[in-house]
């Protein structure tokens, strides 16, 4: 799995796509957090970094579909990965591997708006008026909700050998399951269970992380999830005929 996991970064850092990931996801965020008028801090005239928790999930849906979109669509297209199983290696550690590397990529990714927190906790008035709480949980349900994801990205790369088709696949379920859900719970049709239906959605475990309160059940949300789509991507490449 290490060697996987290693060799899965260094093919991100030996091209530009870990580096056009990371300065987009950046250079969007801090648009939207220091220069747009209407999401603005300065305008806002509060310190907080409600417009990095609110935009990142809408902008990680793309970024993190494009950074997955090759991890098996790529071996699959060039029949690489029956080598992969010869080796004394299981399937699952190859899919954990390539999901981890995907996983350091998003750490890497908000890693440096730590540097966008620093600002907002000089500028507050009085200095480092901002909710640690609320900001810190923010920043846990983003890292769980870009390891989702992944998770999700990953097994989206290994249905189909095109890196495209992989892409949109993703990119739908990932919207589906952060904003689906959310607006099934609106409709009448449920009744009562409308509240269990929101409860399925990642929009809605990730705004209660962001309150500041840590609750297990949130965190045991995502951790499900993730086992899902890895354990469904396991499926799908074991029911392949090589």
């Amino acid at each position: 799995m290490y060697s996987i996991l290693k060799k899965e970064i260094r093919g991100f850092l030996s091209s530009l796509i870990a580096y056009v990931v990371i300065i987009v996801f950046l250079l969007l965020i801090g648009l939207f957090t220091w220069v747009f008028a209407d999401t603005n801090v300065l305008s806002l005239g509060y310190s907080n970094l409600d417009t990095l928790f609110l935009m990142a999930p809408w902008i990680f849906i793309f970024l993190i579909s494009a950074i997955t979109m090759r991890s098996f669509s790529e071996e699959i297209k060039q029949g690489t990965f029956e080598i992969l199983r010869t080796k004394p290696i299981t399937s699952y550690q190859i899919i954990l591997g390539k999901y981890l590397a995907a996983v350091v990529l998003v750490v890497f990714s908000i890693l440096p708006t730590l540097l966008y927190f620093y600002s907002i906790y000089q500028l507050g008035l009085p200095e480092g008026n901002i909710d640690m709480g609320a900001t810190w949980g923010s920043y846990l349900g983003l890292l769980l909700l870009g390891s989702g994801y992944a998770a999700i990205g990953v097994f989206s790369s290994a249905i189909t050998p095109n890196q495209i088709v992989a892409f949109i696949v993703s990119m739908f379920i990932c919207f589906f399951f952060f904003l689906g859900f959310e607006q099934m719970s609106q409709l009448s049709l449920f009744g009562g269970l409308d509240s269990l239906v929101q409860s399925l959605g990642i929009q809605f475990h990730y705004e209660s992380i962001s309150r500041g309160v840590i609750d297990t059940r949130d965190v045991l949300y995502f951790l499900s999830l993730i086992v899902l789509f890895l354990v469904l991507t396991q499926f799908v490449l074991d029911k392949k005929k090589w």
